[in-house]
Parts: structure tokens; sequence; C-alpha cells
């Protein structure tokens, strides 16, 4: 069998997922952001865009949340394929292209956040399916594919805006003609543009979301201090009178009642100050914004995810956890039912007992991750750039937007085996090719 070391490496990940629909039926809700998702309502978001609320209103004639995660577990089992393929395409052996796209078929977070109501899972699918459009071949028809996948993991996740740019960046750089270039950018702006509109309309305001001032805002708590600062009075109202020793984590200035952003009355008026607020902060504290991002960075050193003691949302629950009142109405509307995610054991236990191993170490990722930027670089292995560098983006970014979090680094991974599975290969079958008068010429 040609495809023998891809089966015997799906059926286990096959059988992983199959634990987390038996055992955390319907799926795994977080916090208020999946709430938010699954409202009857469809308005563009205020926190983030809407795209995955759009997904879920397809879906929701069904009310099932069940049909959702399975989709999502299918969507990340296809991807998986997908990479395989193109990397099979490449010529790596069957085995060396399987063993690659083991950490998207079985790390513990991946398999979290497909059985998850969040935009993650999706967002991965988008983003690593355009990628791998383009470094397979280029052409103005693979282009705009990429290019609308790409935007349409815009409004999904806004995180994914940059990788547009750097995308077109990459096909301007390798000299692809402004054919594609050109297709990639419209197709890009289509999703982009029409969901820009919409929040036009809806909110007078036209961009992607309301709070992109309010997380950078919240990043410059970690250091901020308005003694070197010195903001004007209109902003002084955010200034932060906690002894930096003593403050929280910055997702925490968001949401907590003890936030100076919630003296701010108006959504788009919080918005704007806080923008202006923390653009002062970083220019003020260039060093201490450095520093606050390095300290994130620094987590990609830690070996375990998830200490046995640690709280957090990321670990599968042992008991079903209760929908508060104020919410439980726009789950049990979408699911046409009880919604709480239900605890069934022993599936649950065993996928519990899995998730405490089951992932690559972030060192190791990290590590792979500069090792195959610096080999395609010396093997001039220009096709495993850009899956590499887009991956650094993913990484990089959020601690210098707002914070670090574990599941911001999960994107990488697909992009990261991508790269590495790039730069293994002999030849860089996606080069320009060359003018016609020069081949005369030779």
């Amino acid at each position: 069998m040609a495809h023998r070391a891809l089966v015997i490496a799906m059926l286990p990940a096959i059988g992983l997922r199959v634990l987390a629909v038996l055992g955390f039926p319907p799926a795994i809700l977080f916090y208020g952001d999946s709430f938010a998702f699954m409202k009857e309502e469809l308005t563009p978001g205020t926190a983030r865009p809407s795209g995955y609320s759009l997904l879920l209103a397809l879906l929701r004639p069904a009310h099932s949340l069940t049909l959702v995660t399975v989709l999502q577990h299918l969507l990340v089992l296809g991807l998986a394929v997908a990479l395989y393929a193109l990397l099979r395409r490449r010529g790596l052996p069957g085995w060396g292209a399987a063993l690659l796209v083991t950490p998207l078929l079985y790390d513990e977070f991946m398999i979290l956040l497909e059985h998850m109501i969040m935009a993650d899972a999706v967002f991965v699918v988008l983003v690593t399916a355009a990628v791998a459009l383009i470094v397979r071949r280029v052409t103005p028809a693979t282009a705009a594919a990429g290019g609308m996948l790409l935007g349409l993991a815009g409004i999904t996740r806004t995180v994914g805006l940059p990788l547009l740019i750097l995308t077109a960046a990459y096909l301007l750089i390798r000299r692809y003609g402004w054919r594609p270039l050109v297709a990639l950018l419209v197709a890009g702006a289509i999703p982009l543009g029409a969901y820009a509109t919409w929040m036009k309309v809806e909110k007078g305001k036209f961009g992607l979301t309301e709070a992109d001032g309010n997380f950078l805002w919240s990043r410059t708590m970690s250091f901020a201090d308005c003694a070197i600062i010195k903001p004007p009075e209109r902003l002084a109202v955010l200034c932060p009178t906690m002894p930096v020793e003593q403050r929280p984590y910055p997702p925490h200035w968001l949401w907590e009642s003890f936030s100076p952003l919630l003296k701010v009355p108006g959504t788009a008026n919080r918005n704007q100050l806080a923008g202006e607020f923390a653009r002062q902060a970083i220019l003020a504290q260039p060093g201490a914004y450095l520093g606050a991002v390095a300290t994130d960075l620094k987590q990609l050193l830690r070996w375990e995810r998830t200490a046995a003691d640690e709280k957090t949302p990321y670990k599968l629950p042992a008991a079903e956890r209760p929908i508060s009142a104020s919410v439980r109405g726009v789950a049990e509307a979408y699911e046409g039912g009880p919604a709480a995610t239900r605890v069934v054991e022993p599936f649950a236990g065993w996928l519990r007992a899995y998730q405490r191993f089951g992932y690559v170490p972030f060192p190791l990722l990290t590590l792979a991750l500069v090792a195959t930027l610096a080999a395609a670089l010396l093997r001039r292995r220009w096709d495993a750039l850009l899956p590499g560098l887009a991956a650094l983006a993913l990484i990089a970014s959020p601690p210098f937007l707002a914070a670090f979090d574990v599941r911001y680094v999960i994107p990488a991974i697909p992009l990261i085996c991508l790269a590495a599975g790039l730069t293994l290969t002999r030849t860089d079958r996606t080069a320009p090719a060359e003018p016609r008068e020069a081949i005369k010429v030779a």
C-alpha cells in the first residue's frame, strides 16, 4: 500500500477524536467567547471579528453542537492529509511525510480546540490551507484561492491579517509577476472589505473590531508608569494605580472590575483613548515594552504545557460545567436543548490521561522553527520560508499586541511541519519560470 504510513498514523488520531466526541458531548464551551459566537442575532463583534459566527449561523438549522465539533475534527484531519499529499508530491517518502504531520494529528491542544466552540480550529485550517496552496504552485488561480482563504482567516481572527501582507511580500520578492500578486490581494480584500462594510453599516466604523486599542492598552499595563508617560488629562483616567509588581496578566485588565478601562464611556471612545494611551506608553517606555514582550516569549521555553495543579480553561473537564444563567439561553437555543458539557466516563478519563503527555513541548517546537528557518536559508529553499515566517508571525505577534497565550501558539504547528518538510525536499518546485528571452539566450 503506497500510503500505509499515513493510514497507520491516521487511525489512532481518529480514535482520539472519537474519544473527544464520546467523552465530552456536545462540545466544550470557553468562557464568554463561545456564547458570543452562538448568538442568534448576527452582528460584527466588538472584541473579535464574527467570521466564525457566520459559520455557526450556517450550521444553526441542525441545532447540533456535535455537528460543529465533528466538522472541526474532520477539517483538521483533512488538512493533515492535504499536507501529507503536498510533501509526497515534493518527493518525501511516505513514512517521512506521515511523520511530519503527526504533531498536527496528535497534539492534545489541537484536539481540544477542535472540540471547542471557538474560532481557532477553523482559523488553523484557513491559514495553513492558504499557505499550502501558494507553496504548492503559484498561479493567478492558486494565488486568488490563497488570498480568499487568508481574507476569511482575517475575519475569523485578526492575527491572520499580517499573513496576507507577508504572502504578498513573498510573491513580490520572488518575482512571480503582477498577476498572482494582484489576484492574491483582490481576493483577500473581498471578505475583508465586505466585513468592514458590514461593520460600518452596523456600528459606524469601517474596520474589523472595536477593541484593537483596548488590547494594546492591556499590554502596556505590564509596565505603564504615568509618572514617566505624562499622559494628557483626557488619558489620565486610564493610568493604573496598582504597583507594577502586583498587576495581573494583561487580559484581566480588559474585563475585571478594577480596570480603569471600564470607567471610559462609549465603546468607540474607549477603544480610541486606549489606543492613544498605549502608543504614548510604548514611545515613553520602549525598553519596558520590549521587556514585557520578552517575558511573555520566555514561556516558549516552558516544557510542560499545563502543570497538574494549574487552574486553566485548557484542561479537559473532570465534571460537568454548569452554564451561567445569563448565557444559558444562547447555548440552549443553538443546541435546541441542554448544552452544558457532559463528562462521560471512561472515554473522558482516557482523553484526560492522554492530555498529560500528548504534545510536542514548546522548546522543541521553537527549536524546530528556528532550525527550519536557518536550514531554509542555507539550502535556499525559499518555498519553506513562507510557512516558516508565517508560523513565526503567529507566535511572536500576540505578545506585542496583547499577551502570550498557549492557545495562540497552536496555529503555528502545521505551518512548522510544512516548512520542515519543504526544507528536507531536494528542490524548490515553486521557483518562477525564466522569461522566454532568457531561455533563448541560454
